[in-house]
């Protein structure tokens, strides 16, 4: 990444990191005491939570080709209007009914401000030179768990979850919407580009087909993962403390993963990165296998480093392969059904553990493993089209 990109790295880092912990991560610690408050089970949030995914990959293709016309300066401005706007309809909702609508406005919050949007909003203004930029917001973003939690956590504790859902609102309105609107440079021309637009032919092609297959794969396993790791661990035979302690390395092995990213992986192709990456799950898992609950913090590092790898990869093996052009619509295709499957993931790997225990990892691992083959069907050279 150059001197003249920093600022905008340093922005979209930020803003990256309010939009993640203020949306995506919010469930994890917000659940249960909404239900509490609601008289219903959490598991009425996390299926309102899950039909916010499915919305954000629906209108994925959408907000990409806005983002190709006009740049991201607008749209992910206008995401964290709409973020705001659904955490305050969260933090007012006295009903089953306001609860899932609020989550539903969040779904397109989401879907206007996480990283598709970003690595789109990149992709407009550098090109394919963009590859810098985008492991500089996922190096920085990596936090937002870190970050966020903790600081939903104190909300909760101090002023309670209502008042945490308008903090975070507020932040989104103070300081994520100055950031995108200010950093990020207006585009020339746009809204002539806008009005006299016509729908891109970007065909579902053999390659398109691979890369949406892959990142489906691969986000199952991460979505599964993000819910479920210290349960798999403890299934393996590692108390409820080391399965804790074990899940708590996969933030910082994603972090180191992308600083090695964005220095020695930089010189190859982002193809062998994406490939490596998909390996080192299943290694993970047959070092669990192997040598049992010593080895959960040998997995969770594993796991943790091919994941920090697939964020970026998600950006970066697209705009390789393709180029700049139409970029953000293609993104949204391709993550659209990665989208689904995050949403779908917590369930399905919920139930398999209940009849498989700790054996999941074979599922998880073959996922992993389909992923690296559909990659070795896609050729490194740059698409003409």
């Amino acid at each position: 990444m150059s001197q003249r990109q920093l600022p905008i790295i340093l922005a979209l880092g930020t803003t990256q990191t309010l939009a993640w912990a203020s949306s995506y991560y919010l469930p994890a610690l917000l659940a249960d005491p909404m239900a509490h408050d609601l008289g219903i089970s959490s598991n009425w949030i996390f299926g309102a939570f899950s039909a916010s995914l499915v919305i954000s990959a629906m209108l994925g293709p959408r907000i990409g080709r806005q983002i190709d016309l006009v740049g991201g300066r607008q749209v992910l401005s206008a995401s964290n209007l709409t973020i705001a706007a659904g955490l305050v309809l969260l933090g007012f909702s006295q009903s089953v009914a306001v609860m899932t609508f609020a989550w539903f406005v969040l779904g397109i919050g989401m879907a206007m401000g996480l990283y598709d949007a970003a690595f789109a909003a990149l992709g407009r203004i550098y090109g394919t030179e963009a590859r810098g930029s985008i492991t500089g917001i996922t190096l920085m973003a990596g936090f937002a768990s870190t970050v966020g939690w903790p600081l939903t956590a104190w909300g909760l504790a101090h002023i309670g979850w209502r008042e945490t859902c308008f903090a975070w609102a507020a932040a989104n309105v103070l300081i994520g919407l100055p950031l995108n609107f200010f950093m990020l440079p207006s585009i020339k021309g746009a809204r002539q580009a806008a009005a006299t637009a016509e729908k891109p032919h970007v065909p579902l092609d053999r390659t398109m087909v691979l890369f949406a297959f892959v990142f489906a794969a691969v986000w199952t396993v991460t979505g599964a993962m993000a819910v479920h790791f210290p349960r798999i661990l403890e299934a393996t035979g590692a108390s409820h403390v080391e399965a804790i302690a074990a899940g708590a390395l996969i933030g910082p092995a994603q972090v180191v993963a992308r600083i090695l990213e964005a220095s020695v992986l930089s010189r190859f192709h982002p193809l062998w990165s994406t490939r490596l990456a998909c390996v080192t799950h299943p290694i993970g898992a047959a070092v669990v296998a192997i040598f049992g609950a010593p080895a959960a913090s040998a997995f969770a590092l594993l796991h943790g480093s091919g994941n920090g790898i697939l964020t970026i990869a998600r950006g970066t093996l697209p705009l390789a392969i393709f180029g700049p052009k139409d970029f953000g619509y293609r993104l949204g295709i391709i993550g659209a059904p990665a989208r689904m499957a995050q949403a779908i993931a917590p369930l399905a790997f919920g139930l398999l553990i209940d009849m498989m225990g700790a054996k999941v990892l074979m599922v998880s691992s073959a996922l992993s493993l389909s992923a690296l083959a559909a990659l070795f069907l896609i050729r490194a050279e740059k698409r003409p089209d």
